[in-house]
């Protein structure tokens, strides 16, 4: 028979979150009223994602997830560039980051470019204009960091071609498949479950066709 959790568990859970976080969200507290367990479930969850430190050091952390955030728009994660000052990142090192998030919203108009007028606009062309254009936005995120950040950017939006280049060129960079796979795991928690499918997806063939190191 399952262990039954006290009423009271539940205000535990959350004031032990709100310690460790500085924060809580509505749906933490309705968990925490209707299943104190699966919050905790959720609770670990959370901080071995992103809380435990893994592979990705503190800044490169931080810096990928500025990225997928501006990528996606959150408005709520400020807590994110709350960490990265905590980290040593400055205002510069943020703006970076957040740049990288802008330069890869600029893949999708180039990627149209080649493909609606090759007469004009090879997909050499075009890719050579993306590359230029991240090189400098990335200012002085180190190359790994920013691949990896710009693959996570694209992955969080499903967008297969852009994660495909960033992938081969963050693994060009020196990444290892550890950072990869970390900086990836944060969409699972960001983007959800789907998001997450068609990330590890695109990684399995990019491995395939670009002879790259694979997610396993």
């Amino acid at each position: 028979m399952a262990k039954q959790i006290p009423k009271d568990e539940g205000a535990k859970l959350l004031e032990a979150m709100f310690a460790k976080r500085g924060y809580l969200l509505p749906y933490h507290r309705m968990l925490g009223a209707s299943d104190p367990k699966l919050l905790a479930t959720y609770d670990a969850l959370y901080t071995r994602l992103t809380l435990d430190e893994r592979i990705l050091s503190a800044v490169e952390k931080e810096t990928v997830w500025i990225a997928l955030i501006a990528t996606t728009r959150e408005k709520l994660a400020t807590f994110h560039f709350e960490r990265a000052a905590t980290a040593g990142m400055s205002n510069t090192a943020i703006s970076d980051a957040l740049a990288i998030a802008a330069a890869c919203e600029s893949f999708n108009a180039l990627f149209f470019g080649f493909s609606a007028f090759e007469k004009w606009v090879t997909e050499k062309m075009a890719m050579k204009r993306y590359t230029r254009i991240f090189e400098a936005a990335r200012g002085r995120t180190l190359p790994a960091t920013a691949e990896i950040a710009a693959a996570v950017c694209h992955a969080g939006l499903s967008n297969a071609n852009g994660m495909r280049i960033h992938l081969q060129r963050a693994f060009e960079s020196g990444a290892s498949r550890a950072q990869m796979a970390e900086a990836l795991s944060y969409v699972l928690l960001h983007r959800g479950g789907p998001t997450m499918v068609d990330a590890v997806a695109c990684w399995e063939k990019a491995a395939q066709d670009l002879k790259i190191p694979g997610p396993y």
